[in-house]
Formats: structure tokens, C-alpha cells, sequence
């Protein structure tokens, strides 16, 4: 295999080939491979018709292949140069794998776990669990004067005055995690235009935007969002981006991914607030 670079002239070809990955989670849309590439040392092949990715750091090993899972893998997975490990495989590939090479070990990696929840629940946040929410939205709504602004490219510079903000009310330089993710997020909005399934909107007061959302629809009809970023100064207003982005601009969306957790106990709790109704399982496959 010649691994290359992630580059954006290879969007067209590799989304080919995700649109016929029949479990396709997050980790894997193109925003996500090349806007972290730098970050995981990522590079990318095209073999057997698939997109392999190899990972570099923090340790070395692949992630799942990408496009039709419908492969002789028998001779594919024995002729792979080492290291024999693959990282983020969803769990029905691990399961084929199993059942084509039976000497595999699958190893569950929770922290990947992508988090599922009802669109229908997160627009009506209608009972007794979504009354928190429901509560911090209406503060929200009532006490500011604000404006729904799609991310555009007159939006886009906003979008990073709010991301440089945010990053200093917490403190990103204390954390390498928060660190990766504002350098992805600013390579994201830098090359905002040129890439092709992303879409997003804002919150703003006055000439400041104080909330915004990046999404994308994957292959299966879900919705993954990317990235969501308030001002704490502004009660309610992560409750308010997320509700009034699916009420307006992503209507239809049954299914809303919301990534992993990576194992952060706050970054847990968080999510489990919005009550998941699923995951996307994911596991660690050694090839012995």
C-alpha cells in the first residue's frame, strides 16, 4: 500500500467510498480524517477498493477500512504489514472479521462508542427529562435578542472570534485535548468553503456570535455534529444552538450522532444528559 497525505483533493474519492460502508460512524467522515490528520499523524491508501488509514501517533496501528465491507478477508487481513492492529473498527465489521478469521482478538473500546439520540425528542423536549433543558432554553429565549445566522462565509470569521474566546474561558492551553481540538476546529473554518458536506449555523447578539454548531449528514441518513461552542456568559445557550439548529436547519434528521466521550468523565456526563437511545459500538481488533 502507498499511504499519502490526507488532502483535500481526495474528498470526492474517499466520500465514493464511505457512502458504501455499511456501518459508517463518526471518525470517519472526511472532515474528521483530514481535519485531524495532523493531529494522529494520519495518512491515507487506496487498496482492494477500500481507503486504508494509518495512524502515527500517539501509537502507531490502522483504522477500519472504508467502502464495501463484502471482501476476501481472509487473504487481505494475513497480508497486511504489521503492526496488526486495527483502532475505531465499528462493531459489525469486527464481527465479520471474526467469523472470516476466527485467531482475531476484539477488544471493546467504550471510549470510542459513538452517542445516538432521537431527533424528534431533541426539537419538542416534551416530558418530566427533558424539563432542565426545556427550562434553560425558554431563559434563553426570553431574556436575549438574537439572531439565527446560517455559517456562511460572512459568519465564518464570527465563528472563530467565538472559538479564540472560548478557548480562553477554558483555559485550552492547560489542556493538550482542548488544544487538538481548537487547532482542528480552526483548520476546519479556514478551509470552511472547500469542504463540501459541511453546514452549520450561529447564535448572534448585536455584531457577536455567541453559539455555534458543524454538522454533516453521513451516508446511513444521520446527522453528526462536529463541533458545538457557547458563550457561558449566556445561560441557556447551549440548549438554545441545539434545539433551534435541528428545529431549523436540520428538520428531517431522525438520528443525531454526537460522537464519543474519549473516556472524559465531564465529557460523559454531559452527553448522557441529553438521554442517548443507542451508541455505535466500536472496538480494538488484534491480528495475532
Amino acid at each position: 500500500m502507498q499511504f499519502q497525505d490526507i488532502d483535500l483533493s481526495l474528498e470526492d474519492r474517499y466520500n465514493q467510498l464511505f457512502a458504501s460502508t455499511p456501518q459508517p460512524v463518526s471518525d470517519y467522515s472526511f472532515a474528521n480524517i483530514w481535519g485531524w490528520s495532523g493531529e494522529y499523524g494520519l495518512k491515507i491508501a487506496f487498496a482492494h477498493d477500500l481507503a486504508w488509514i494509518r495512524q502515527e501517533k500517539p501509537e502507531k496501528g490502522y483504522w477500519a477500512p472504508v467502502g464495501d465491507w463484502n471482501q476476501d478477508w481472509t487473504s487481505i487481513l494475513k497480508n497486511l504489514p504489521s503492526p496488526g492492529k486495527f483502532i475505531r473498527v465499528p462493531e459489525h465489521l469486527a464481527a465479520l472479521w471474526k467469523h472470516r478469521v476466527p485467531e482475531i482478538r476484539i477488544i471493546e473500546a467504550r471510549k470510542h462508542w459513538d452517542y445516538l439520540y432521537s431527533g424528534s425528542e431533541l426539537r419538542a423536549l416534551k416530558g418530566n427529562k427533558w424539563h432542565r433543558k426545556k427550562n434553560l432554553y425558554n431563559q434563553f429565549v426570553r431574556k436575549n435578542d438574537y439572531t439565527y445566522v446560517p455559517l456562511d462565509k460572512k459568519y465564518i470569521e464570527h465563528a472563530l472570534g467565538l472559538q479564540t474566546e472560548w478557548c480562553l474561558w477554558k483555559e485550552c492551553t492547560d489542556s493538550s485535548t482542548l488544544e487538538a481540538e481548537n487547532r482542528v476546529v480552526v483548520k476546519v473554518f479556514n478551509a470552511w468553503e472547500r469542504l463540501s458536506r459541511l453546514f452549520g449555523a450561529g447564535l448572534m447578539i448585536q455584531d457577536e456570535m455567541i453559539a455555534f454548531t458543524v454538522a454533516e449528514a453521513l451516508p446511513d441518513q444521520s446527522l453528526l455534529i462536529h463541533f458545538e461552542k457557547g458563550c457561558p456568559k449566556h445561560k441557556g445557550v447551549y440548549q438554545a444552538m441545539n434545539r433551534l439548529f435541528l428545529l431549523k436547519s436540520a428538520p428531517h434528521y431522525q438520528t443525531i450522532n454526537r460522537e464519543q466521550d474519549m473516556g472524559d468523565p465531564g465529557l460523559k456526563k454531559a452527553k448522557e444528559s441529553y438521554h442517548p437511545t443507542g451508541f455505535l459500538k466500536k472496538c480494538t481488533v488484534v491480528i495475532d
